[in-house]
């Protein structure tokens, strides 16, 4: 067949785009079709491990129900528009509104593929700026945003996040986590499994304490139940026996620390024979884990999303770090390691070793006075926001690949404020159970249409690397790209003339924003960056700019050596840039160039912490969790055919006893009851995986709602977690909704 042939066979590499794994993937191509996707043998982070989600790709590529032309809700049903029509009534609907109630009437709402879209995390920034709301809300403050806040206020800044340096430990300890199933969570370890295999050939071990014998706790040597949103007694037994018992050693990091007595005094009160009650783990096994984190030569504490959506999931994330650095395990090799982004990370930046820090509670939200955290409100409180009369009220919405009323807390009573709003614009693939109240539905080019580079999984990974990924195929004909759209809708929402050129309009942008940044008064430093970067626009423009500026650059020339885009795209598979390697200090960006141990925050709130108990069950109430699942980290996943075969993940798990108790099977559907009365119809599956008293439900699945277009999950619809959840309870430090360890009633179904 000849090479010039349309339809020859080609092979593209990509870095997956469907969570935090990042696998390097080999696309195979005839014509417009995808043959086939194979892990990349020859990734030098990924080195050919894919999972299913990897495959899918192909299936959400085709997938006929992804969204290719805007969509107008016109007499209940969603119709196909152009897109000037759809800008232009934007225009008529949105503007109206901003100037007659203000930027706060309007909220956004991000959710979680936007951090794995260099089009939309580099650009709906730019999209909050101008338009100047306080009403920002994302996924982050349904998982991630107690451990963004501790990482901040301990070294200076948000995505200061260690990660297990797994290649080379002893021993692992995770809290909480099932990276057998993420395959890492704010840590980006493609291939645990394999890792944690290697980690068991050369002796070491893996511990795991979970609620549930997760798949990652079916390999450990260890397993431990503990009690749902206990994790906090747990932690501080673990302090107070490394003070207690003289195990305290921080070794080089000595001189950087702040705060290490308030630590020590702040704990006096949590000896493990005290917080063995309140977490379900004896005394005992918790100093044993106490003495073994600090005296295995390398070793490392890992806690992730299950310490996190609990009421105290920010002391849970502190105390974590507090642990590694009282046993000296943290920057070093083998314990919790800091990777060195190639790109966009702040903490490349600027003067080494101190910085501004971070500031919170610059203002508060309207109803509920929930502190800002990270420019964010907590996405339980954007409900009452939309229904709370009086000034500031928020009557439109903007979501950009977010579907709440699945992922947040109460989503039935989120769909019907939705429905009292006076505008709302969804940008998404997908007709899905948010989108379906929208007046106005933008689409987005398939990923294998678009641009990749990872800006914030670089900064959380297992192993530095650099690598960018060009489009498999060009978008359709008039399907603007993802930050196109924003780059408009950026402009119109500030009064300026979307019509224009989006390169225009990007490169105008871009220009204000680097002479703030480089105080350019004349503009000569602006313009030869601009110059030294054409004639590439948009993403790549913007990677060109942190790869040269960043701490492997070229620095424009002056390191010759350094990397610049062209040097990353002309090695397909991307650059391995080394192991992880100690930054302290020059990491840290706090005003006093120093690992805060103890900030006041922190140690206010565990000050109130006697007056509090762990989440309880009253006779016949279990405590409910979610889990994950290799094949649905997001509810659009469930229309994806490779991803929505074989058995029902949708099902709620107990313990046998809970369900013999009960009167119930392995296989029958049951009835799950909340303390408000709400009520959902779940499949049992009984196993003695789970500790008694505890079920668990996973999240993102409830697919039966009317006017959404997934046909494929509408075969098995699922129950949704979050109608059951109280969207009233949050971490107070973070606003972290609280999804873990809240009652409910299991019964057999009404006749």
């Amino acid at each position: 067949m000849s090479t010039t042939d349309p339809q020859a066979p080609r092979v593209h590499y990509r870095i997956c785009p469907l969570c935090e794994a990042c696998c390097g993937l080999e696309v195979q191509t005839s014509g417009d079709r995808v043959v086939s996707i194979r892990g990349a043998q020859d990734d030098p982070f990924s080195h050919g491990f894919l999972c299913p989600k990897g495959v899918s790709l192909k299936d959400l590529h085709e997938d006929p129900d992804r969204l290719r032309q805007p969509l107008i809700r016109r007499n209940g049903r969603h119709e196909p528009i152009g897109w000037d029509e759809a800008f232009e009534e934007i225009e008529r609907r949105l503007q109206p509104l901003i100037q007659a109630h203000g930027p706060d009437a309007v909220a956004l709402s991000f959710g979680n593929p936007a951090a794995h879209k260099v089009g939309l995390l580099a650009y709906t920034p730019r999209l909050a700026r101008a338009l100047g709301t306080r009403n920002v809300f994302s996924a982050s403050t349904l998982d991630q945003m107690p451990k963004q806040l501790s990482s901040a206020l301990m070294y200076g800044h948000w995505l200061s996040i260690p990660v297990p340096d797994l290649p080379r430990t002893d021993l692992l300890v995770v809290l909480g986590a099932n990276p057998m199933v993420s395959n890492g969570s704010l840590w980006t370890v493609p291939d645990f499994r394999g890792k944690a295999r290697a980690l068991r050939e050369r002796g070491g071990r893996l511990i795991v304490i979970d609620p549930r014998r997760t798949e990652t706790a079916a390999v450990a040597d260890e397993h431990h139940f503990i009690r749902p949103g206990s994790d906090v007694w747990l932690l501080l037994g673990l302090v107070h026996t490394l003070f207690d018992e003289d195990l305290v050693r921080t070794g080089a990091l000595g001189p950087w620390i702040e705060g290490l007595d308030a630590v020590r005094a702040a704990v006096t009160a949590y000896p493990p024979e005290s917080t063995a009650a309140h977490c379900g783990i004896p005394a005992a096994e918790q100093r044993r884990l106490a003495r073994l984190l600090a005296t295995t030569p390398r070793a490392s504490l890992y806690a992730r999303i299950g310490s996190c959506t609990q009421r105290h999931g920010t002391l849970n994330s502190w105390l974590v770090d507090v642990i590694n650095i009282l046993c000296g395990q943290l920057d070093r090799p083998g314990g919790a390691m800091f990777p060195k982004a190639a790109a966009f990370a702040v903490n490349t930046q600027g003067r080494p070793g101190s910085g501004r820090g971070v500031t919170v509670g610059r203002r508060r939200s309207r109803v509920s006075g929930a502190p800002e955290v990270f420019g964010e409100l907590p996405m339980v409180c954007l409900a009452e926001e939309i229904e709370t009369p009086g000034e500031g009220q928020v009557r439109a919405l903007i979501t950009v690949a977010s579907n709440p009323v699945l992922s947040a807390p109460n989503g039935p009573r989120l769909a019907r404020a939705l429905d009292g709003l006076d505008f709302m614009l969804s940008l998404d693939i997908y007709l899905n159970e948010t989108s379906r109240h929208a007046d106005l539905i933008l689409p987005a080019p398939s990923p294998l249409e678009d641009l990749h580079y990872d800006i914030a999984f670089g900064q959380l990974s297992w192993r530095n690397h650099a690598r960018y990924s060009e489009p498999v195929f060009p978008p359709p004909a008039g399907m603007p790209e993802e930050w196109e759209t924003l780059t408009r809708l950026a402009a119109l929402v500030s009064g300026a003339d979307w019509r224009q050129d989006a390169a225009d309009l990007d490169t105008a942008a871009l220009r204000q924003e680097l002479r703030h940044q480089l105080k350019d008064g004349d503009g000569a430093q602006t313009e030869a960056l601009l110059g030294a970067l054409a004639p590439r626009v948009g993403p790549a423009r913007l990677v060109d700019l942190a790869l040269r500026g960043g701490p492997y650059g070229d620095q424009f020339g002056a390191r010759p050596d350094g990397l610049t885009l062209d040097r990353v795209q002309a090695a397909p598979h991307g650059l391995d840039l080394g192991e992880l390697q100690p930054r302290m200090p020059e990491l840290l960006r706090t005003p006093s160039g120093r690992i805060e141990l103890a900030p006041a925050p922190f140690l206010d709130a565990l000050a109130a912490l006697p007056a509090q108990q762990p989440p309880s069950a009253a006779a016949g109430e279990l405590l409910l969790i979610g889990r994950r699942d290799l094949r649905s980290g997001n509810s659009w996943m469930h229309n994806l055919p490779v991803l929505a075969k074989g058995p029902d993940r949708s099902a709620l798990i107990v313990h046998p006893e809970d369900a013999r108790q009960r009167g119930l099977r392995d296989g029958e559907r049951a009835q799950l009851r909340n303390a408000a009365g709400a009520t959902l119809e779940v499949l049992l599956h009984c196993s003695d995986e789970m500790m008694p008293g505890v079920a668990s439900l996973p999240h993102g699945w409830g697919h039966e709602l009317p006017g959404t277009q997934l046909s494929v999950a509408r075969l098995r619809p699922g129950a949704n977690l979050n109608a059951l959840l109280d969207d009233g309870v949050r971490d107070p430090l973070s606003g972290n909704a609280v999804l873990s360890g809240q009652p409910v009633t299991l019964a057999a179904l009404p006749a």
